[in-house]
């Protein structure tokens, strides 16, 4: 599970997360910490949304608590079980738990060993640096961190842990072993840098750190991505089978945004690696977007000129064309790894959309195991179950939703507003004006529901 920054949020959570940030800053701390979970719950890799949630938590709840009888743990040791199953799913309860006691030594453990799992190294070291702030005089768990920081190759850090261990244990012999032997580990690894006046001086090839340099480096116009591109084609020319270059090729086409390159040297780059799933999977991907650049294309096409029947004709063609797509490709996926509620729920929507209702039922209800995912998935199954007139199934679905989701955001107003439409639909004209209240109280401009609710006065 990769760790992202600010920067590389998807977009659709940046305004979730800059609303959190508000709600910090007006000290209404209760309220970002549902606004960050939900950010958590879609990208547990943003290592700074959890940072800032401990932060909330903690101020919250005053600092450490002393341990109760049983040490805080109970909780914890009903989660363990969910976390060998799922570890990603686990990480949402791991939180909730942490929700109530943000210094909870078990609960933090547990987040270090999941984290560890998933390898969220950042993430792990967290959980336990938490701890190293909250609870110092816990040697168990600084003990553990500073192993980890040394099986990481960071000796330095190791050190300041066996140290503040040694503040409150001062006969621990095995924290005074480890910071002499951290703090020589660190001096050594400092001296062979030191020795060297640069990284250049360290490769024999000038040339070679050059290239390294400028592949590392972030924000390169398209001139110098053009430039890099037609460097690794040249490189390329020489072996086609060298599966470093291949990839190398294959990811700068990404960056330059041109997909259908990018989908041929990923698919080569798979055939090279014995089936590598990672490149199978990033070859799958450029095509979707392949596709959408070409269909985005021909959609522009048309506005421009809508008088054109051959232009409308190829563009209603190449979209139920890209749904069938969609829907095969679907399928492979599930056929790979059928236990996958993600997938189930990317066939399920594409089946939604081809308007196979029945068919994407089944796909959809298995979908709902994930909870990172069961709120939309419980939302699309209650547009299915409308689409085939089963309105009360349809409203079941959506209120199973509405349990799930406490803050008013974009979703909840979405699942709020589809509720409202079916008891409309249904003649229940109060249950669906009670929906659009809820909306309207917080919300007066989504959608129509200022003028439904304020009719309702007339």
């Amino acid at each position: 599970m990769p760790e992202i920054t600010e920067q590389e949020l998807p977009a659709n959570l940046k305004p979730l997360w800059l609303k959190s940030l508000t709600a910090v800053q007006a000290s209404n701390l209760d309220y970002a910490i549902t606004l960050i979970q939900g950010v958590l719950k879609e990208c547990p890799g943003f290592l700074d949304g959890r940072k800032l949630l401990r932060k909330c938590e903690i101020q919250i709840s005053g600092g450490a608590k002393k341990k109760g009888l049983f040490g805080g743990g109970m909780g914890t040791m009903k989660i363990q079980s969910q976390v060998k199953k799922d570890p990603l799913a686990g990480l949402a309860l791991i939180e909730k738990e942490l929700e109530k006691d943000p210094s909870n030594e078990g609960a933090n453990e547990l987040l270090f060993d999941t984290a560890v799992k998933l390898e969220m190294l950042e993430t792990a070291a967290f959980a336990l640096e938490t701890i190293r702030e909250q609870k110092p005089e816990n040697s168990k768990l600084l003990h553990k961190l500073a192993a980890f920081y040394l099986a990481n190759e960071q000796p330095d850090k190791a050190s300041e842990v066996f140290n503040d261990i040694i503040k409150h244990h001062p006969t621990d012999g095995v924290a005074i072993k480890g910071s002499k032997d951290a703090s020589a580990r660190a001096s050594m690894m400092k001296q062979r840098w030191d020795e060297n006046a640069s990284m250049k001086d360290l490769m024999r090839d000038k040339g070679e750190f050059e290239e390294i340099e400028k592949a590392s480096r972030t924000g390169l116009t398209r001139d110098q991505l053009e430039e890099r591109r037609d460097g690794i084609i040249a490189k390329y020319n020489e072996n086609p089978n060298d599966l470093k270059t291949v990839k190398d090729l294959a990811g700068i086409y990404e960056q330059l945004e041109d997909w259908h390159n990018a989908q041929s040297f990923y698919e080569w780059a798979h055939s090279l690696s014995n089936g590598d799933s990672a490149l199978a999977n990033k070859a799958s991907a450029m095509k979707d977007k392949a596709i959408n650049t070409d269909l985005k294309a021909l959609e522009t096409a048309v506005a421009a000129d809508p008088d054109n029947a051959e232009l409308k004709a190829a563009l209603d063609a190449r979209r139920k064309d890209r749904l069938a797509e969609q829907v095969e490709e679907a399928k492979r996926r599930v056929d790979q790894n059928p236990t996958d509620p993600q997938l189930r729920f990317e066939l399920g929507s594409a089946l939604y959309a081809c308007g196979e209702f029945s068919d994407a039922i089944p796909h959809l209800q298995q979908a709902t195991r994930n909870p990172h995912i069961r709120t939309k998935v419980l939302l699309l199954l209650g547009r299915t179950f409308k689409a085939k007139g089963m309105h009360d199934l349809s409203i079941k679905q959506l209120s199973d939703a509405l349990e799930d989701l406490t803050a008013m955001d974009t979703t909840k107003k979405e699942v709020l507003y589809e509720k409202g439409l079916i008891h409309d639909e249904v003649g229940d004209k109060q249950a669906a004006l009670d929906c659009f209240k809820q909306i309207y109280e917080v919300d007066y401009g989504y959608r129509d529901v200022a003028q439904r609710v304020e009719s309702s006065y007339s």
